[in-house]
């Protein structure tokens, strides 16, 4: 179709011209770092979520409906399927314990932006795997990916996710990531960019109501594979609204009631968004919001050597960025899922545990009795100071009484641990790797994939880093 001027001047223009004239050269060193670390994060993701039962869904309707041995699926039960069905799985892997990086917003008027690894990395690995693409141009297009989806989370009017509409942002936007990075590497041209964007605004999908179930990696998974398609779809010559983010009845105008086109137009690559604002590697597989106050909680029971059978109440003050109508909205967890997005059991998991890593979000862990009773002494409401800084602030304001009647309070660090101010270092994203691989790898494999990601950038072709990685 022929792009009229509007179009030539929107920000699905700047988007794709920006995506099409970006090379590896062109990327900050800084950027590269940032995006190893993230890479072997989101694997390390999706090795742990490929053994829980959605993925195994997803393989399972696979093998029924068979199809074209392209690339592979990672993790557990590896198996070669279509493109599009290989990032759809990698991508309901990579956030099915919800242990996958959140880039947040320092702005008042919204906090997370999106989950924004999964979606270009499941499709870099399917369509990468397929060509055999550099790692370089793996890279480029994962970075670029990144890019353009938090670039529209940033421009997207707050409401989107916010308020009262309910999206998930990690699916609705994270399909652009995904057709970006995709596109990027099958080579599409200007007008097939622009035509595949178009797709993705009508396969956009995903509410915030499946908090606490299988659907809500649904999100991930297709937006991933939607990216992967709208691209192929491009290739073939179909096409679609040049400009459909910022049209009449388009993306922008649909899903969010307007944006700013200031955060998009001359703002790409400026700075990169896996800079600023950056993203956070969980320590913690759950909502990144009630992170800073599992540290908070850890901290004091260490500090104060405070045993499960001394509480006797908790109390946590926290902004409306954390706790309903933020994403922690589940009073009392009964099962794994529920867990991810309940301050009661994050609270009770560390008081207990002191650790609340993957065997605490588990169904055995989460419905055990001592479990089911602690989360009945912690109370969370909204502190209205705490509000009042706005949703691109999380703090946490704990106070734990005793059963002897003493009491202790500790407040969060708003440069909480896995933050971009206070990021994981490439070591300790290894080790996360390591435990989110055991039952899935052998520490051979393990060993074998993080070495070649250290020095990833220098790879020919993604076929040995991909052995490692497929079970």
């Amino acid at each position: 179709m022929a792009l009229d001027q509007t179009a030539k001047n929107g920000v699905t223009h700047e988007l794709v011209k920006f995506a099409l004239g970006t090379n590896y050269a062109d990327l900050p060193s800084e950027a590269i770092e940032i995006a190893k670390r993230c890479i072997v994060d989101g694997t390390a993701c999706m090795m742990a979520g490929s053994k829980e039962p959605a993925p195994d869904i997803l393989r399972r309707l696979a093998r029924q409906v068979g199809g074209a041995e392209e690339a592979r699926t990672l993790g557990k039960d590896s198996m070669r399927v279509p493109l599009h069905v290989a990032a759809q799985i990698n991508g309901m892997s990579g956030h099915a314990l919800d242990f996958d990086d959140t880039a947040l917003s320092e702005e008042k008027d919204r906090s997370v932006l999106i989950h924004p690894t999964v979606q270009p990395l499941s499709a870099c690995f399917a369509v990468g795997e397929h060509l055999n693409v550099s790692a370089e141009e793996f890279l480029t297009a994962f970075i670029l990916g990144f890019e353009v989806q938090v670039k529209i989370a940033e421009a997207i009017n707050a409401d989107h996710f916010t308020g009262g509409r309910g999206f998930h942002t990690s699916g609705t936007i994270g399909i652009f990531g995904a057709t970006i990075a995709a596109g990027k590497l099958l080579g599409l041209d200007y007008k097939q960019m622009s035509n595949a964007m178009g797709m993705a605004s009508t396969m956009s999908a995903g509410v915030g109501a499946n908090h606490g179930t299988m659907s809500k990696p649904l999100n991930m998974s297709r937006a991933a594979e939607n990216g992967v398609t709208a691209a192929r779809f491009a290739s073939l010559g179909m096409d679609g609204p040049a400009h459909a983010l910022e049209a009449g009845r388009g993306f922008f105008e649909a899903f969010g009631g307007g944006y700013d086109p200031t955060k998009i137009i001359g703002r790409m690559g400026d700075p990169w968004a896996i800079i600023y604002p950056g993203t956070s590697i969980k320590p913690y597989p759950s909502g990144v919001v009630g992170h800073p106050g599992m540290d908070t909680m850890k901290k004091l029971v260490e500090k104060h050597d405070i045993k499960p059978e001394d509480v006797e109440k908790i109390e946590v003050r926290t902004g409306a960025n954390v706790i309903t109508p933020g994403p922690l909205r589940i009073p009392h967890a009964n099962n794994e899922l529920e867990a991810k997005f309940c301050v009661a059991f994050q609270m009770a998991a560390i008081v207990l545990r002191r650790k609340a890593g993957l065997a605490e979000f588990s169904d055995a862990f989460v419905q055990s009795p001592e479990c089911q009773e602690m989360q009945t002494k912690v109370t969370a409401e909204l502190d209205p100071e705490i509000v009042e800084m706005g949703k691109g602030v999380i703090v946490a304001r704990i106070t734990l009484t005793t059963k002897d009647g003493h009491t202790y309070f500790e407040q969060s660090d708003p440069h909480y641990r896995g933050g971009p101010k206070n990021p994981l270092t490439y070591e300790e994203v290894s080790d996360k790797f390591r435990d989110a691989s055991a039952g899935v790898l052998s520490e051979e494999k393990m060993e074998a994939f993080l070495k070649l990601a250290r020095d990833f950038e220098t790879l020919p072709g993604l076929s040995d880093i991909m052995d490692t990685v497929s079970a």
